[in-house]
């Protein structure tokens, strides 16, 4: 799973370091712009729906915050 997340992120904003990056979001390295293509690709390859209350930086600041917010998602789909 991390390394589909890897890859999504990787199309989207291949001048990052997605591994090492802990403030994506906070640090404005991803604009609103790329969040929202994310989302809609993370959606698509994992069949997760991610909501607006999900919108929120913490969740998208690094490869493990989305990832943990993936696995989340899929426990509330079961």
């Amino acid at each position: 799973m991390t390394e589909k997340i890897l890859e999504i992120l990787s199309d989207v904003r291949p001048d990052l370091d997605f591994e090492n990056e802990k403030s994506l979001v906070s640090d404005g390295n991803l604009d609103s712009f790329d969040i929202v293509t994310i989302i809609s690709e993370l959606n698509d390859a994992f069949n997760i729906k991610i909501k607006v209350q999900d919108l929120i930086p913490a969740n998208f600041n690094s490869l493990e915050a989305i990832h943990n917010l993936v696995v989340r998602l899929q426990e509330i789909e079961k």
